[in-house]
C-alpha cells in the first residue's frame, strides 16, 4: 500500500501495471510510427489528419470549430493551430456563419479531400502494419470487447465511426 503520500490504496498488481506499461508504450511507438508515415506522404501530422477525416464525414464537409472539437483528439487550443496550418495549406476554408457574428465554420477544400485520400491510404496501411497484423484470431473478438467496455467506461464524446473513408486502402 502506498500510505508514504496519504494515499492507502493497493497498487495494481504486477501483471496490470505491466499491461498498462505495454499499452502505453505500444500506443506511443505506433502513433509515432503512423505520424511520420503520414508526414512523408503527405506532410499532415495525425492531427491534422483527423481534422480532414471529421470534415469529410460531416454534412456539406463543413463544421464549427466547437463541433470539430468533440470528436478530435487535440484541445481546443491546439485544435485552433491545427486548422490555422491546415487553412495556410489550402485544405481547409474558414467560412463566417450569416446568423452569428462570432460563429465561424470550417469546410474541406477540394485540395482537402484530395490529400485526405491519399492519407487516408496512408492510415489504413498504418492500421493494418502496426496493429491489425499482431492481432492472432482468437484475440480479434476479445480486444474488440474491452476496447469498447474501455472506451465506453472513460470516453466524453460519442464514437466515432470504425469505418475507414470508402476511399481508403483495403488490405493488400
Amino acid at each position: 500500500m502506498a500510505e508514504e503520500s496519504g494515499c492507502t490504496m493497493a497498487a495494481p498488481d504486477p501483471a496490470s501495471m505491466r499491461t498498462w506499461r505495454d499499452l502505453m508504450f505500444s500506443h506511443s511507438a505506433i502513433l509515432g510510427k503512423m505520424g511520420d508515415d503520414l508526414q512523408e506522404a503527405t506532410g499532415l501530422t495525425l492531427a491534422q489528419y483527423d481534422v480532414l477525416l471529421r470534415l469529410h464525414e460531416a454534412p456539406e464537409n463543413t463544421l464549427r470549430i466547437g463541433e470539430i472539437a468533440k470528436g478530435v483528439l487535440v484541445t481546443t487550443s491546439g485544435l485552433t493551430r491545427v486548422v490555422d496550418r491546415l487553412e495556410q495549406g489550402g485544405l481547409v476554408t474558414r467560412l463566417r456563419v450569416a446568423s452569428d457574428r462570432r460563429g465561424v465554420r470550417v469546410r474541406l477544400t477540394e485540395s482537402g479531400a484530395a490529400t485526405l485520400r491519399v492519407a487516408s491510404d496512408v492510415h489504413a496501411d498504418g492500421i493494418r502494419r502496426y496493429f491489425t497484423e499482431l492481432i492472432r484470431p482468437d484475440e480479434a473478438e476479445a480486444l474488440a470487447r474491452f476496447f469498447a467496455r474501455l472506451d465506453a467506461a472513460h470516453s466524453k464524446t460519442q464514437p466515432v465511426a470504425l469505418e475507414m473513408p470508402a476511399f481508403a486502402a483495403s488490405p493488400r
